[in-house]
């Protein structure tokens, strides 16, 4: 399948999560479409890793926990004295364990509520004042079909992923007045490493629930984003956007 050409040219991208899956695909195809690109992770190999395998001077990084509120904020204020943040690709998640809501750890419910949904908040919060004040923006939080039916066995990450949903409801209508485009998207299981994550059982049973009875390739995904990333989509805000294979089209 021959790739869309997108335009980002003069224009600046942080993705979170940025040095791996489809973080990394992202960011791989803003910088092929003339972007700027800051990627954000939380593991300092691994974006390593990513940097020589991307090998692109329009590249940089930051090793963020975007949990961490102020870590969030230094990094924007750094980043804001050089340069706009025209683009923000919220895709920084984990899975967590899977066990009954009974019997889940209670510290491991907070690590993935506080990276998934709270983390989507604090990139927003310190990222949408200076698109605000440049009245442009892209903002993409990634989701999942989970937030929207609810997985047994992974009720942390439900949660976190079905506040993610709500906050782009919330933040899309708040900012509907401006340039700026804020959108969620809701896959259903692809082939990246968060696979590894779940047990066999749990990725089987996530498969079974497909009607196109595969999973997502990265690249598909990634040509999602770049559009709702782009100055092509004027319109669309506050959205959810499906690619689930069929699985969840509501």
């Amino acid at each position: 399948m021959d790739k869309i050409n997108f335009d980002f040219k003069n224009r600046t991208a942080v993705v979170t999560g940025g040095a791996q899956g489809f973080g990394l695909d992202i960011a791989k195809r803003f910088l092929e479409s003339g972007g700027k690109v800051i990627i954000w992770d939380i593991d300092p190999k691994m974006i390593e890793k990513a940097i020589q395998e991307l090998n692109n001077p329009n590249l940089s990084s930051g090793v963020v926990d975007v949990s961490n509120y102020r870590e969030v904020e230094e990094n924007v204020n750094d980043i804001t004295k050089k340069s706009n943040i025209d683009i923000l690709i919220n895709n920084a998640g984990i899975t967590g364990p899977t066990a009954p809501l009974w019997e889940y750890d209670i510290d491991m419910w907070k690590k993935v509520v506080d990276i998934n949904l709270m983390g989507t908040f604090n990139c927003c919060r310190a990222i949408v004042p200076n698109m605000i004040q440049n009245n442009y923006g892209r903002i993409v939080n990634v989701a999942s079909v989970a937030g929207k039916d609810g997985n047994a066995n992974a009720s942390a990450y439900s949660v976190g992923k079905a506040g993610a949903i709500g906050l782009t409801k919330s933040l899309g209508k708040e900012l509907a007045d401006k340039n700026i485009a804020v959108n969620a998207v809701t896959p259903a299981g692809a082939k990246t490493r968060i696979l590894d994550q779940m047990s066999k059982e749990h990725v089987q049973r996530m498969l079974s629930k497909v009607p196109r009875g595969r999973f997502l390739e990265v690249e598909e995904f990634t040509s999602l984003i770049c559009w709702l990333s782009s100055e092509e989509n004027t319109f669309s805000t506050a959205a959810v956007f499906d690619i689930s294979g069929g699985r969840s089209t509501y």
